[in-house]
């Protein structure tokens, strides 16, 4: 392999480095709407499969 070829492969994998905070911040932004969703429609949802539940199971 060259001398060029290599070094364009290492800065190419350089580069791409800087882009690391921008998924983290992506990821924490996920989990957070997430969470708040969760909290939110959690109990309705809850309610709901009970619901269904006992109209399947007739109590």
């Amino acid at each position: 392999m060259n001398t060029f070829v290599l070094d364009r492969l290492v800065s190419r994998l350089r580069s791409d480095r800087g882009d690391v905070p921008g998924w983290v911040l992506v990821t924490l932004m996920t989990a957070g709407l997430v969470i708040l969703i969760w909290g939110l429609a959690g109990p309705a949802l809850a309610g709901l499969f009970e619901q269904a539940m006992s109209r399947v199971s007739g109590l």
